[in-house]
């Protein structure tokens, strides 16, 4: 017993009320940080010392 497509469509928008349009992208790009630390720390990459164009506090 799966979830068809009215099911999904209503749990989309349930997030979207509970959330708003603003703080899903946010949570989204936080979510996938944490993804992609998750897979670097599984293949043993060290983390990278230098901070990106997104990571510097904006003047």
């Amino acid at each position: 017993m799966g979830l068809g497509v009215p099911e999904i469509i209503l749990i989309i928008i349930a997030i979207l009320i509970l959330f708003g349009g603003k703080k899903i992208p946010e949570m989204m790009k936080g979510i996938g940080k944490g993804m992609k630390e998750f897979k670097d720390s599984q293949n043993g990459e060290p983390e990278q010392a230098a901070t990106t164009a997104s990571d510097r506090p904006r003047v």
